[in-house]
């Protein structure tokens, strides 16, 4: 099969993955399990089958200098992120998350701007206020409650602290990903986010019955270990060494239209005119602020 199909149907299955988690990982908290054990059970997971796919690869040493940058991006990217999504997500709903976190180039953007000291143009200015202001408007002016999602607008405000942590993670971990290979860095990374989050989500994590646990719950909890955590990091990870980041880029607005169809589909969630309206602010901001200006052909020359 051709290598871009390939890759195009990689990045399709990442978005997919991610998009029906929303819904999946919601359901199961926190009656089977809490927020943060549940991160808890996710990284140990991850870290356990990135150590094993580690030994069918050539062995890498970590400079001493990197070390402090790689905790670093465990915190942010695997810590902080990942616990404040799932925690929003316990009180919020899957639509509501799926459409807050595709903020996550914008705040990209803000955070480079003071950190890398990148320009920003009055265009990007623009979409970094529409982009918010649909994020606001879900915290601030959409529904309080629903049944299953017992304070929204604190659920999500908590997406928007995981879209800037993730966010965050993404510059730290820039200079890594050109340095080392990529199983490599995955494999220190969640083996550190898995001692970071034992204090976090140990009480949570040893309260659940897991010799009591139904079928179901067992394949929704697998899903979201091996699915959401392994395979959309590797699915990506091939796409993006056939396709270019523009092109991966586009896949972004694929997770939430997926997230809402599976969320409506099951019943999970439903759609309403403050969801869709602060769905077109944040994706035409996310739109702005990723668009990248035409080069003529006079200063190609």
């Amino acid at each position: 099969m051709n290598p871009r199909l390939l890759a195009l149907l990689a990045a399709t299955a990442a978005s997919t993955i991610y998009g029906v988690n929303h819904t999946i990982a919601k359901g199961l908290m926190p009656n089977v399990i809490g927020p943060h054990g549940f991160i808890l059970l996710r990284v140990s997971g991850a870290a356990f089958v990135f150590w094993m796919l580690s030994f069918f690869f050539p062995s890498e040493k970590i400079d001493r200098n990197d070390w402090f940058r790689i905790i670093g991006c465990a915190a942010f990217g695997m810590v902080i992120n990942m616990n404040m999504f799932f925690k929003g997500l316990e009180l919020s709903t899957p639509i509501n998350s799926s459409v807050v976190i595709t903020i996550s180039p914008v705040l990209l953007l803000i955070l480079s701007a003071f950190i890398l000291k990148e320009r920003i143009t009055w265009l990007k200015a623009v979409g970094i206020t529409l982009g918010l202001t649909g994020a606001l408007a879900l915290i601030f002016f959409g529904a309080k409650t629903q049944p299953n999602a017992p304070n929204i607008p604190l659920g999500n405000l908590l997406f928007v602290v995981n879209a800037a942590s993730y966010a965050f993670y993404l510059i730290l971990v820039k200079p890594l990903v050109a340095k080392y290979n990529s199983i490599t860095l995955m494999k220190y990374l969640f083996l550190i986010a898995f001692f970071i989050n034992i204090p976090i989500g140990f009480s949570q994590f040893s309260e659940v019955g897991w010799l009591q646990l139904e079928f179901s719950d067992i394949w929704k909890l697998t899903f979201v270990v091996i699915g959401t955590t392994v395979l959309t990091y590797l699915f990506n990870i091939y796409a993006l060494k056939q396709l270019s980041p523009a092109v991966i880029g586009v896949f972004m607005y694929l997770q939430p239209l997926i997230a809402v169809a599976f969320a409506i589909i099951v019943g999970a969630d439903s759609l309403t005119s403050m969801r869709m309206l602060a769905a077109i602010l944040i994706f035409l901001g996310v739109f702005l602020t990723t668009r990248k200006k035409k080069v003529t052909s006079e200063k190609l020359r």
